[in-house]
């Protein structure tokens, strides 16, 4: 049987590996039970030592422990890297304005502030508070999101606050919400002016005291959950009809990202294409070669009313239903009502316009891509060397 000692020991270990799981515990006992040295590995400690102890050979145990520590907090840190690299890298755009959303990104990011994202549907408002949280000192705390259109108003309350068992008829045991479940990482709520007022009372109560009572509950419960909104409506326009709680809006609007919609970086469409090629040319069993500069051009040219999802669902479709190695015209779908032939370069039958507008076109790619003819060449759906006849040919030089 175990003895007080041994208790005492496993108990004190295991508060250890609670605290910081990361500590390199070394155990010494006096203990000769086989089985201890077994139940002391499997409850984390790095090595096990039974009296007498051996200290040249406890110096070089505890040697490598520290070692094997400062490898592991190096591959963190370098894990933490290449997560917040691969966050930004997602936010695809080269444009002013999306640079300038992504130093927004690094410099909120390390702070806890409340931020407010703003922007119209498809602008990618949840990818903009996932990069803020993976980029932050919370990353390695959970992300939650949700979606305060899309839950009815019934059931938002017990969804963001959790409750009790027996609070109501089908409540049989108690559920945590997501103010809990956020509390040491970050709560996204998405469509934030969807809320009523009622609700929104309650979020503002949360975010000044830091802590709430589930629903059929009287104990209050703290949390402290970093919070970052979104909407695609005027906040100001409700607040003036008084649909949207004033004070509630100043605590959210601490730091205000706009993101821009596809009509406003059209610079980035080229980009996005490309992107969205190789991501679905990873699932798909055809490879889709490239895009037309015909194509392309009407994509650029479109006013993508529903911004970066819908552009990713036209390439998507356009990939499955294609007859061809490339993207051509006619297999880009745009929605009836919105331009789909481009109206700022007008084409006509004469050789001048059509000359005009090719040019204008391997310019823009080219900017784009900042004179990388290789990437060039795959957005146009063209050969390199072809690219490069038509360089020489429009006499197009490097600004």
């Amino acid at each position: 049987p175990e003895t007080d000692s041994v208790k005492e020991g496993m108990k004190t270990l295991e508060e250890i590996r609670e605290t910081d799981s990361e500590i390199k515990v070394v155990v010494m006992t006096g203990d000769r039970e086989q089985k201890t040295p077994l139940e002391v590995i499997n409850k984390g400690a790095y090595d096990y030592f039974s009296k007498p102890i051996n200290l040249e050979e406890m110096k070089i145990v505890i040697k490598r422990a520290l070692y094997i520590q400062s490898l592991e907090r190096e591959n963190q840190r370098l894990r933490q890297r290449l997560s917040r690299d691969a966050q930004l890298h997602n936010i695809i755009g080269k444009s002013d304005k999306i640079r300038s959303v992504l130093e927004l990104i690094r410099t909120v990011a390390q702070s806890n502030c409340t931020v407010l994202i703003r922007g119209e549907t498809g602008t990618g408002k949840e990818m903009v508070a996932e990069a803020i949280h993976y980029c932050g000192p919370r990353r390695s705390q959970p992300f939650i999101a949700v979606n305060c259109a899309a839950i009815p108003e019934a059931l938002m309350e017990s969804e963001l606050f959790g409750y009790e068992k027996g609070a109501f008829t089908d409540a049989t045991t108690a559920k945590p919400g997501k103010f809990e479940l956020a509390s040491r990482g970050t709560l996204f709520m998405d469509e934030i002016g969807d809320m009523s007022l009622a609700l929104q009372s309650k979020i503002l109560r949360v975010i000044q005291n830091r802590s709430f009572e589930r629903l059929g509950g009287t104990k209050s419960v703290k949390v402290n959950p970093r919070l970052i909104a979104a909407t695609n409506k005027n906040l100001e326009e409700l607040m003036a009809k008084e649909s949207f709680r004033e004070d509630l809006y100043y605590r959210l609007n601490v730091v205000s990202i706009h993101l821009p919609p596809l009509r406003e970086r059209k610079e980035d469409i080229p980009l996005l294409v490309n992107h969205f090629l190789k991501k679905y040319n990873k699932t798909g069993s055809k490879v889709v070669k490239g895009v037309s500069s015909r194509a392309l051009e009407l994509l650029v040219d479109y006013d993508w009313p529903g911004n970066i999802r819908e552009l990713e669902n036209v390439i998507e479709r356009a990939i499955v239903l294609r007859q061809d190695e490339m993207l051509l015209t006619r297999s880009i779908s745009l929605s009836a009502g919105e331009k789909s032939l481009p109206s700022k370069i007008p084409f006509s039958s004469t050789h001048a316009s059509l000359a005009e507008t090719e040019k204008e076109l391997i310019q823009k790619v080219l900017r784009t891509t900042q004179w990388n003819q290789t990437e060039a060449a795959k957005l146009l759906g063209v050969h390199r060397n072809t690219l490069r006849r038509k360089i020489r040919h429009f006499n197009i030089h490097k600004k």
